[in-house]
């Protein structure tokens, strides 16, 4: 029985409320030491907080022809015998913490300010976990299926004044000589000049990566960084079947940008002729590689598409994504049943979109007689519509994401973008159908309230209109796919309070030694939560 002043008591209800048990009455011992491992995998679930995981569970519990065949998750495995914390994201001087600022805390065990990389809140760089990892001779890798230079990865071997600078995140990616770095992100690697399709610098380029790829460049000089790659010792791969073969220092960059959606990974996962590798794959050929080395290994997982979905309040896509994280979670557990010396901690960097199913007034049930003795010949009839199981089949099986679906839209000649066609479009696409008249309300633009001239996302003098708290939607040009969350949302069950981060405390798993779970145990602060992964080595 581990005593009552190490650890706080932490209890989760079935619908992942936290409660901490108060021991403010007991005397303060001293901070913990983390048990020293040979190997840490931390895997962030970008956007993940308590309400994804319980989108998750809910699926796994009540979904009636669910694909967990089994009813639970790798979030029940990994509790069958290891431990849950608490931790706060918030930044330095702020309520509520960017994707850049939270890993950076994580990586460095420091505060920092908004949106900064590597750095602490004062502005200094700061050594991340992947530095600290080298120094005692361990291998290091970043996996996303987001961009490698994005922010989370980012933040874990780049030190840089804003996550957006990510041609020169890119090239401190390579300086930092990370033993392999999966993700996609390929157009921060190419020079300028391969935009122009035509030129024998975008045919050599194209041969070099393959088939499926869009080739063109993020970048605003003549920098070739995977020339600069190839003379670091870098292997470059480009697909499944060159991930397959890797085997030491490897650069894998598989999307010109973003890597594949849940859905779209969901939907051709069996496909022979995939090219692009899944989040697990290439966490799997990642844990291949990196045991290797004698010394042990520093791991860094991101699910990054969690947050994609729930900023853009696409539920269905966010729980393909949760799917797609729990695939990779069970591979992770696989891995290390045969690995004992490993820590395994998983988190998220923030909770993203306050998301909940609700309660409504909407398709109220009608009542229905009931056997029990307690009812006679009362009938059994709820005042409000506490949400029908099958919601959750239906949500599985959407076929595309809200972006993908405007993305049809938009390519449409204009006088074909009209309500008529987007209902079109969602109906064949969703399980939750709209009428003309709901798609007018999500097609219907005003004046930007928030417009700031030349500004990344309040840039635009016309957006779609949002009816209510408008500033808690801010990626303007994505807010179709918000509004179109809200006109089905009472078919869904689903309630979104934001489509930006929330400052919910997220939840800290972990598996592995007993000794070196003991400190996580707790309330944290991501900060903490960085200093013992730091400790643990």
């Amino acid at each position: 029985m581990i005593p009552t002043h190490v650890w706080h008591k932490v209890c989760i209800t079935a619908g992942l409320v936290v409660t901490l048990a108060s021991c403010s009455t007991l005397p303060v011992s001293p901070p913990q030491q983390a048990s020293k491992v040979k190997n840490i995998i931390l895997l962030i679930g970008d956007g993940m907080g308590p309400q994804q995981v319980g989108l998750l569970l809910s699926y796994a519990r009540q979904a009636p022809h669910g694909v967990l065949t089994t009813h639970r998750t790798a979030f029940d495995r990994i509790l069958n015998d290891g431990r849950l914390g608490l931790s706060m994201t918030h930044p330095d001087a702020a309520l509520v913490v960017d994707s850049a600022a939270s890993a950076t805390q994580i990586a460095t065990g420091k505060m920092a300010g908004s949106e900064m990389i590597g750095v602490d809140k004062d502005g200094n760089r700061q050594a991340t976990l992947i530095d600290k990892a080298k120094q005692l001779g361990k291998a290091t890798g970043l996996v996303s299926d987001t961009r490698i230079t994005h922010a989370t990865p980012a933040a874990f071997a780049a030190h840089e004044a804003h996550r957006s600078m990510e041609a020169d995140i890119a090239e401190d990616l390579l300086s930092t000589h990370a033993d392999l770095m999966f993700s996609g992100g390929l157009s921060h690697f190419l020079p300028e000049a391969a935009k122009d399709e035509k030129s024998a610098l975008h045919q050599r380029i194209k041969a070099q990566v393959g088939t499926g790829f869009h080739i063109s460049s993020a970048r605003k000089d003549e920098k070739n960084l995977l020339t600069t790659a190839t003379q670091q010792g870098y292997q470059l791969v480009f697909n499944k079947a060159q991930l397959q073969q890797a085997t030491g220092k490897t650069l894998g960059l598989f999307a010109d940008s973003l890597m594949a959606d849940g859905i779209t990974e969901n939907k051709h996962r069996d496909d022979a002729q995939r090219t692009q590798p899944t989040l697990k794959e290439m966490t799997e050929q990642a844990l291949t590689i990196l045991a290797k080395r004698p010394e042990g290994f520093f791991l860094m997982v991101e699910g990054g598409q969690i947050d994609m979905a729930a900023h853009r309040n696409d539920t269905g896509r966010m729980l393909h994504e949760m799917l797609k994280f729990n695939d990779t979670l069970n591979a992770v557990l696989d891995w290390a049943d045969s690995h004992p010396d490993t820590l395994i901690v998983v988190t998220a960097d923030h909770e993203t979109g306050g998301f909940g199913f609700s309660y409504s007034a909407s398709n109220v049930p009608k009542p229905r007689p009931l056997a029990g003795d307690a009812f006679g010949k009362k009938q059994f009839k709820p005042d409000y519509n506490f949400g029908n199981p099958e919601v959750l089949d239906r949500l599985y099986a959407q076929q595309q994401s809200y972006e993908a679906i405007f993305k049809q839209f938009d390519a449409l000649p204009v006088a074909e973008r009209t309500p008529e066609k987007l209902v079109e479009l969602v109906n064949k696409a969703t399980e939750f159908k709209i009428t003309v008249e709901q798609a007018k309300i999500v097609l219907t633009t005003e004046a930007n309230p928030f417009y700031q001239a030349k500004h990344g996302t309040l840039g635009e003098k016309e957006v779609p209109k949002m009816p209510m708290n408008s500033a808690f939607y801010p990626y303007q040009k994505e807010n179709r796919q918000n509004l179109l969350a809200q006109v089905v949302s009472a078919q869904q069950q689903v309630v979104w309070a934001t489509g930006t981060h929330t400052s919910t405390p997220v939840l800290v798993f972990t598996h592995g030694k007993e000794a070196a779970l003991i400190p996580f145990s707790k309330v944290l602060h991501h900060s903490e939560l960085g200093r013992l992964l730091g400790e643990a080595f």
